[in-house]
């Protein structure tokens, strides 16, 4: 089920592959996609006859990648973003879509960064985007909510719709209400819940140096009517 509410979710998402695919035919294979779910970025980049390393800690997720990219140049990982050893560098790192903030605070990007310095070539980069805001909302006794997002699969409707953005002292906390509607009208409702840590660039290059990294300047993703915009921290090994 992970695989379908991350595709309704997140696999409608194309406002910053042109970063992506700039930064890839800028600083070649191979490219190694932290967070990289069912592929969005994957097999887009390997489409473009890029070689891709995909890693995420979902195993469903992964399974289902290595199912779409077949016969394409992408290697499927499932790791913890904190701790891998993949035994070769990269000349290009990529973590989209805020996936640094869904690491655990300070000890777990240090994890990380430590990770992928490990994983560069000489020379070679790290882009993270990330979210340092978020625009707060919480949807009360039926007031106007954000379209949900939705999707038909072997006939089952499956709708995931924003109910809250909150802010607390750590960070975020994001709110959806996830529905399926089955082909004969049954339906179920669940709550789901992520947590994004707060995470300034000038604060993720802070503790980018304190791992051997140099920062190597910024881009932007702009925002859409249906997803928040990113900064994206550039970093040299």
């Amino acid at each position: 089920m992970s695989v379908i509410w991350h595709d309704v979710e997140c696999g409608g998402y194309a406002q910053d592959l042109s970063l992506w695919r700039s930064l890839a035919d800028e600083h070649g294979d191979p490219v190694l996609d932290v967070g990289a779910g069912t592929g969005r970025i994957a097999l887009d980049l390997a489409r473009r006859g890029h070689e891709v390393v995909a890693l995420d800690h979902d195993p469903a997720l992964v399974a289902e990648l290595a199912r779409r990219a077949s016969g394409l140049g992408v290697t499927t990982i499932a790791a913890d973003a904190r701790d891998f050893d993949l035994g070769r560098q990269f000349g290009l790192c990529i973590v989209p879509m805020q996936t640094i903030q869904l690491l655990g605070g300070v000890a777990g990007r240090r994890a990380f960064l430590d990770c992928a310095r490990r994983h560069l070539q000489p020379a070679g980069l790290l882009a993270m985007a990330i979210a340092p805001e978020l625009e707060l909302f919480e949807v009360v006794d039926g007031g106007i909510t954000p379209l949900p997002d939705i999707r038909e699969v072997d006939g089952v409707v499956y709708s995931s719709l924003p109910t809250a953005v909150r802010s607390d002292s750590e960070g975020f906390v994001l709110e959806r209400r996830r529905e399926r509607i089955s082909a004969s009208g049954s339906r179920s409702v669940e709550q789901d819940v992520i947590r994004l840590d707060r995470l300034t660039g000038d604060e993720l290059e802070s503790e980018a140096r304190a791992a051997g990294l140099r920062p190597a300047g910024r881009a932007a993703v702009a925002a859409t009517d249906d997803y928040v915009g990113s900064e994206v921290v550039l970093l040299r090994a």
